[in-house]
């Protein structure tokens, strides 16, 4: 039996290998989604370190000097024209007289809060105004002989325990869920091209007219594709662990590291997901009566794992998923990045119940195999 499912692997694979387009298809996203990972945080890194001037328009400057001083001092001036933001700066009448009075002197910020490219542009100008507005108190405090913090009745001192490993595995956090949707990703044409494609070509009941049982088949369509996914997911680390290094996470006082420990323990990790990945992937082509219907299908099926995966990298999920594949697997491995406590027993019941998902599906296919409806696409 095993010599059988080893030439049926051998036979899956080769005739895989032979279509190209549809290996570099599934293996795009392992190659192409760390670049793109890095590309972002490089601009985001960036964006923080060395913000951008903010231009834009302040009407009557001539009134409020020291404002307009204060703003040029952060990056927010006029500059040109034609580079300003659509943002306006009134400075009221009698901005000058209140303030010499120790008055509330009046600034109106006329913007499109709706509009997403100026959210962040508003919320850095409010920012400024807010710190401006905060040392001319303290200023008309002195004046009046009054020692500024008699206005702060409670000081708050925060002690960040965070590590640099801990800061890292944020950022690790956010990439795993991209490192576990690669295991999906990658096997997902070979699992439609085995089943529904085959259907198609009428090359699969030519499969079952051998003297090979339909288990063996399953056995061996399931552990093609697992290889698929987990070349895939070997791909996206090693691309990961290289395009990082290029990432200059110092300007954010920490550092990401890819070790050999965290690829190995994401591959024993990953080989039960893309178990039951292939699985599922099997089946629900199977389930289909063409090619584009397979495709439709998993298209909405992967949504429910990506739902898992992103719940748990972005700690939006409740306690109850701890225990559920995937979402599991991704709470482990961010415990593990981040220096905790590493939760075995959670790892080991969420890894076992991927298992059996998995074995679930493989004998429902078994048994759909000896169906004329899903061999002939009726």
């Amino acid at each position: 039996m095993i010599n059988t499912i080893i030439a049926m692997v051998r036979k899956e694979l080769t005739d895989a290998a032979r279509d190209k387009r549809s290996v570099m298809a599934g293996l795009y996203y392992a190659i192409g989604a760390p670049l793109m990972m890095c590309a972002m945080f490089m601009l985001l890194i960036g964006q923080i370190t060395s913000p951008e001037a903010l231009n834009i328009t302040i009407k009557h400057a001539e009134r409020a000097p020291d404002l307009v001083k204060f703003l040029a001092s952060n990056e927010i001036s006029q500059g040109d024209k034609a580079e300003r933001k659509d943002i306006t700066l009134i400075i009221s009448d009698d901005y000058a007289a209140n303030m010499a009075k120790s008055l509330p002197a009046e600034i109106t910020l006329v913007a499109d809060n709706s509009n997403e490219k100026l959210q962040s542009s508003i919320r850095r100008l409010e920012k400024s105004l807010q710190r401006y507005s905060a040392e001319m108190g303290s200023l008309r405090l002195i004046a009046r002989g009054i020692d500024p913090k008699v206005v702060q009745p409670v000081k708050v001192n925060v002690e960040d325990q965070a590590t640099s490993d801990s800061k890292g595995g944020m950022i690790l956090g956010v990439a795993i869920f991209m490192m576990v949707y690669a295991v999906f990703i990658s096997g997902m044409n070979l699992a439609i091209d085995t089943s529904a494609g085959e259907r198609e070509r009428n090359s699969l009941a030519l499969l079952l007219s051998h003297p090979v049982s339909s288990r063996d088949i399953v056995i061996a369509k399931i552990a093609a594709v697992t290889i698929f996914a987990m070349i895939g997911l070997l791909l996206t680390l090693v691309i990961s662990k290289l395009a990082y290094g290029f990432v200059p996470w110092q300007e954010l006082g920490f550092s990401v590291n890819i070790t050999p420990d965290f690829i190995i323990l994401m591959l024993a990790v990953g080989l039960p997901i893309a178990l039951m990945a292939a699985a599922l992937q099997l089946f629900v082509s199977f389930m289909a009566k063409s090619f584009k219907e397979a495709q439709s299908y998993l298209t909405i099926v992967l949504i429910v794992p990506m739902m898992l995966s992103m719940a748990a990298s972005y700690n939006i999920a409740p306690e109850t998923l701890q225990w559920l594949p995937v979402s599991g697997q991704m709470q482990a491995l961010i415990a593990y990045i981040k220096g905790q406590e590493f939760p075995a027993a959670q790892l080991a019941i969420s890894s076992v119940a991927t298992l059996v998902i998995a074995i679930g599906l493989a004998l429902g296919m078994q048994r759909s195999l000896k169906s004329e409806k899903i061999v002939f696409g009726l």
